[in-house]
């Protein structure tokens, strides 16, 4: 007689953008439902993180901040197997789904981002730590709006903006190599603090952010754009570990020094072409992911979007498209 193989345990994975919201929103679910789960996460631009999973019926997934079109492949096929999946995101979502075992929370809005989908659907009880992801997000009018609603004071609101810019900054790389702490071990030192004070004052994490952005931010100060048109502005990074860790502060701080002004940041990768994070000056007029989807491998959301890998033989069209883009009625010929 045959015997059959044997059934695995069901597994939980918790599969997380690798930045302060990926971070923020899966802490939030995890201190609200206690679960022990295979974390799966990286860099900031590594979002095809559903890939990594090989999950079978029964199992568990949760997915936090990664656009649902990046990993709609290895969505269906972890469907399929039988796996049940909460997802929540606010990137765009043109091949979202509709299945039994998908639970999809989902808004693209300009002043949403995934932890404060999370907060929403845990009523608020972890209110400072959806605060933190939306600073680290570049949501800083939602950010203060939210500390000021719910009777933080001046100094907690300055800890957790500082806090979630750290939590972004470590996230940037073009792998773990250049970042500080890997995204992982971040989270699982964040999850040991249910207070974000607590993790400010008490974390050896914290500190080695601050001391590591305050040495990177030395060289940001020297970047000057490289073209520049009356509405819009392109920044080409030098190829160094400390322009790849900055790139995305260095755009937000871009954006809230010129609110009126379109960027874009390049970043050279290691072997051929850039990184391209992209601001809008317009978010619902000029979406940034409305450029960036015009280019393989890009995306995002309104506000800010960016391309995984810009060729370098497709720069000088980037160049073009960016500025027809933004100053439509210009000539940068």
């Amino acid at each position: 007689m045959m015997s059959l193989p044997p059934v695995r345990a069901q597994i939980s994975f918790d599969v997380f953008n690798g930045d302060a919201d990926g971070i923020c929103a899966l802490h939030q679910l995890r201190l609200d439902t206690p679960r022990d789960a295979i974390l799966v996460t990286g860099v900031k631009r590594d979002i095809q993180l559903l890939e990594q999973v090989q999950a079978q019926s029964g199992d568990l997934i949760t997915v936090l901040d990664i656009s649902i079109d990046a990993n709609i492949v290895a969505l269906k096929r972890h469907l399929e197997a039988g796996a049940k999946i909460v997802y929540f995101d606010h990137h765009t979502a043109h091949h979202s789904i509709q299945h039994p075992n998908l639970t999809f929370f989902w808004n693209d809005s300009s002043d949403v981002c995934s932890s404060l989908l999370v907060n929403k659907h845990l009523s608020g009880k972890y209110i400072a730590w959806a605060i933190v992801a939306a600073f680290g997000d570049n949501l800083f009018d939602v950010g203060r709006a939210l500390a000021k609603e719910h009777g933080f004071s001046e100094v907690q609101m300055q800890n957790m903006c500082e806090l979630g810019s750290l939590l972004n900054y470590n996230a940037y790389g073009e792998d773990v190599r250049d970042l500080h702490i890997h995204p992982a071990v971040l989270y699982q030192d964040v999850h040991t603090y249910n207070e974000v004070d607590d993790f400010i004052h008490c974390s050896q994490s914290f500190p080695k952010l601050q001391s590591a952005y305050a040495e990177d931010s030395v060289f940001s100060q020297q970047i000057r754009p490289t073209y520049t048109g009356k509405l819009a502005s392109i920044y080409v990074l030098p190829d160094e570990p400390w322009a790849r860790r900055v790139s995305g502060l260095f755009a937000n701080q871009l954006k809230t020094q010129a609110k009126d002004q379109s960027f874009a940041v390049l970043t050279p990768k290691f072997t051929d072409g850039y990184v391209v994070s992209v601001r809008s000056a317009q978010p619902e007029k000029q979406p940034a992911s409305g450029l960036c989807v015009q280019f393989p491998t890009g995306g995002g959301r309104s506000l800010a979007a960016g391309i995984n890998h810009l060729k370098g033989n497709d720069f000088e069209n980037f160049r073009k498209e960016f500025f027809a883009y933004f100053e439509p009625h210009q000539n940068f010929e």
